[in-house]
């Protein structure tokens, strides 16, 4: 089982990946033929996710689900960043106490 940072880590990164995702698809949504970028998500037997691009099908812009992406992204860093925050906050209380 991997440790709670590096799970927090990997969400972390799957969180970035995403947002840079759907920053490729408002700018360069409305080039002709474009393919929307999406990021496909796969939990890990120990803990945390991987990773990967792909590409719709069909060329096409979704602005709004592009935006509500971004939107997504930045609070699933924010949420992971608070885990690994609190995990510190813990390990620093706890070397307190046996110190």
């Amino acid at each position: 089982m991997n440790s709670l940072a590096s799970i927090a880590q990997s969400c972390m990164s799957a969180a970035m990946l995403r947002l840079d995702a759907s920053a490729d698809n408002i700018a360069d949504g409305q080039t002709p033929g474009y393919r929307r970028q999406f990021v496909q998500q796969e939990s890990q037997a120990g803990g945390g996710v991987t990773t990967s691009v792909a590409q719709a099908s069909e060329p096409g812009a979704d602005l709004a689900a592009d935006i509500v992406e971004q939107m997504i992204s930045s609070y699933s860093f924010k949420a992971n960043l608070h885990v690994i925050k609190t995990q510190d906050e813990m390990l620093g209380s706890l070397l307190d106490l046996h110190a």
